[in-house]
């Protein structure tokens, strides 16, 4: 904000004209429009006095402040949208350099207000928009060496756009660094840049890993709310959460036996002794499918280790010694069925 209109705004919260105002620091009131206006600054020897009589610091009046709040900063990038809407381009080009210049420190406000510009940029039929480049290549950059981590994420972000915008595969290429190997973000946009450089192979085996990944993550958050609506004994919420993990599974073909299993708790909380039953020989019976992902069109192009036979008899040992628990099975201690399918002897009863 500049001096004049940082005493103006001052001035306004006390309630004073700008006749008070130069009344009380000894000059005319032309004197003091022409400061609001930017017409001139005031004297050295009135800054304190002014700071005083608005009850400001200096630094607040020197616009000294290191930066903008984000409200402040957000009131000046919609200003700089309504004028990009009216006001021809440059003209609205310039404006952004002072404000910018302005508040030099502000990464919230050279962000969000280069971001803007650009989009209007992008979007307009403009015949020399390759002029802006430089300016906003830097401004990006500035952002980009904030301690912020979160601003500097953004500004390598727009970076990588910038440049995948111009085919630029390269140098946009440079900005996935600055995003953690965890982020599945940075593997989209590695993903996007092999598409675009003749490298499909790499390019579908990233976009399957992020499939893959995909699955295990929303599996475990629909089991993390499937298991609050048990807490709470919502049980017809639970049975909806089942049923969306079964269609999951479904939909990432992950296999029936992953369709299955996610019924068998509510069964043993119901004590449904049917479904119960009609659960664990699903399971068993579909017991090789666990791994059917493995065969999946969706992940053609990953590597899986293929699982044994004696990987998979050992999952059938455990899956058995957990049928036959007495405590939990407690339920089905006269099913005839379940002794038949656990391998319990009357004696071992």
């Amino acid at each position: 904000m500049h001096v004049g209109n940082v005493i103006r705004k001052y001035r306004k919260d006390k309630n004073l004209t700008q006749e008070e105002l130069a009344k009380r620091l000894g000059v005319t009131a032309p004197a003091v429009n022409k400061w609001e206006n930017g017409h001139c600054l005031p004297d050295i020897s009135l800054l304190s006095p002014i700071a005083r009589l608005l009850n400001i610091s200096t630094d607040t009046l020197l616009s000294h402040e290191k930066e903008l709040s984000d409200v402040e900063a957000n009131r000046l990038v919609e200003q700089a949208n309504k004028k990009l809407q009216s006001e021809p381009f440059d003209e609205v080009f310039q404006w952004v350099k002072e404000c910018l210049t302005e508040y030099p420190n502000c990464n919230y406000l050279i962000l969000w207000m280069i971001r803007m510009f650009d989009s209007h940029r992008q979007r307009l039929e403009l015949p020399d928009k390759e002029k802006y480049d430089t300016y906003i290549l830097d401004s990006y950059k500035r952002v980009l060496e904030s301690d912020n981590e979160q601003m500097k994420n953004a500004a390598a972000e727009s970076l990588y756009y910038f440049h995948m915008n111009k085919e630029q595969y390269q140098q946009a290429e440079q900005y996935l660094t600055y995003f953690s190997q965890e982020n599945p973000e940075r593997k989209r946009k590695q993903a996007m840049i092999c598409s675009k450089t003749g490298r499909q192979n790499e390019a579908y085996k990233a976009y399957e890993e992020l499939l893959y990944a995909g699955y295990q993550s929303l599996n475990m958050t629909f089991h993390s709310i499937y298991t609050l609506a048990l807490e709470e004994n919502d049980y017809d919420r639970a049975h909806m959460l089942v049923d969306k993990m079964q269609k999951l599974a479904r939909l990432f073909e992950f296999g029936e036996f992953h369709e299955i299993s996610p019924k068998l708790e509510l069964a043993v909380l119901e004590e449904d002794e049917a479904a119960t039953l009609r659960i664990m020989e699903q399971m068993l019976a579909n017991l090789e499918t666990i791994s059917a992902f493995t065969k999946s069109s969706l992940y053609v192009h990953m590597d899986f280790k293929e699982i044994s036979r004696e990987f998979l008899a050992t999952i059938r040992e455990d899956l058995m010694k957990e049928f036959r628990d007495a405590e939990t099975y407690a339920y089905l201690k006269r099913s005839q069925q379940w002794k038949e399918l656990v391998g319990l002897s009357e004696r071992q009863n």
